[in-house]
């Protein structure tokens, strides 16, 4: 039996906005890991990281689900992502309006053969499969949008190994605000969310600049093709430093551990459980 591990993230921290402190995220994350752990051990590694990105959508804290930014247009639009790294099997939502929870659009998609769905098409979808509308709007962030405050990231995300070594990966989030309608962010696209039967990555930051780097897919090809872990991690946080990129990510690996990174002047507002225990972003580097 192989050991499991599970981390969460909350997104970038030097670019959250100043309705949060950092303690205060670091409470809202370690309130919400035991419960995902309890799961992964129980359910294994898809149904916590599910769960977890279900609580972290639930918290206005944080810009994905409850709580999400707003469009330029005044609507809330919200995009997810999960996969299964053993199966090798992506399925994302983009852009999708009033739902409570995104991933559960993603989770419900990886049923299907056309995996990925967009814009009102998505909605549609998830009032098929019985979503009720949800209104995912917050009094802060409608004042960030009547200020015009843009921002530049805003993500929470989960991944996970389980005891019998499959890992997922999850990720959702509520755009940047104010950015133009129908933006997509690297989210829910394989920059944002892969995973393998090695590794598994969810990324935060500008998410622009982790498609252009293809930061998560890069990590795990890395690992794939024999790299540990951590010098894959580290390779390609030094490549998008170089470039002037600005990202971090959580990842696991199929050794049962969790870790996290980010490039120069980013913070990755994090929290995990492996065979070293519980600690978080305040607490330990991963």
């Amino acid at each position: 039996m192989k050991q499991a591990a599970l981390i969460i993230h909350g997104g970038a921290g030097a670019r959250e906005g100043a309705h949060g402190s950092d303690i205060r995220y670091a409470n809202n994350l370690r309130s919400i890991l035991p419960a995902a752990w309890e799961t992964l051990l129980a359910s294994g590694a898809r149904e916590a990281v599910l769960q977890a990105v279900r609580l972290l959508e639930d918290d206005p804290l944080f810009n994905a689900g409850l709580g999400s930014r707003l469009q330029r247009d005044g609507v809330v639009r919200m995009s997810a992502a999960l996969m299964d790294g053993l199966a090798g099997r992506f399925s994302g939502v983009i852009n999708v309006e009033r739902v409570r929870h995104p991933i559960d659009v993603a989770a419900a998609l990886g049923a299907e053969k056309h995996s990925v769905l967009a814009g009102e098409h998505a909605t549609r979808y998830a009032r098929s499969l019985g979503m009720p509308e949800f209104d995912p709007v917050t009094p802060h962030r409608r004042v960030e949008h009547e200020r015009r405050l843009a921002g530049e990231t805003g993500t929470v995300g989960a991944v996970a190994v389980d005891r019998d070594g499959r890992i997922w990966a999850a990720t959702s989030t509520g755009g940047v605000g104010y950015e133009t309608p129908g933006r997509v962010s690297d989210s829910p696209t394989v920059a944002g969310t892969y995973a393998d039967a090695a590794a598994g990555i969810s990324c935060t930051g500008v998410g622009e600049h982790i498609v252009d780097h293809a930061a998560a897919a890069r990590v795990v090809v890395r690992v794939t093709d024999g790299l540990p872990l951590d010098l894959g991690i580290l390779r390609t946080l030094e490549e998008a430093d170089r470039r002037h990129l600005e990202y971090g990510l959580i990842a696991v690996g199929r050794d049962g551990l969790a870790r996290a990174g980010s490039t120069t002047g980013v913070t990755t507002l994090w929290a995990a459980r492996d065979r070293h225990g519980q600690r978080d972003f305040l607490t330990e580097d991963a």
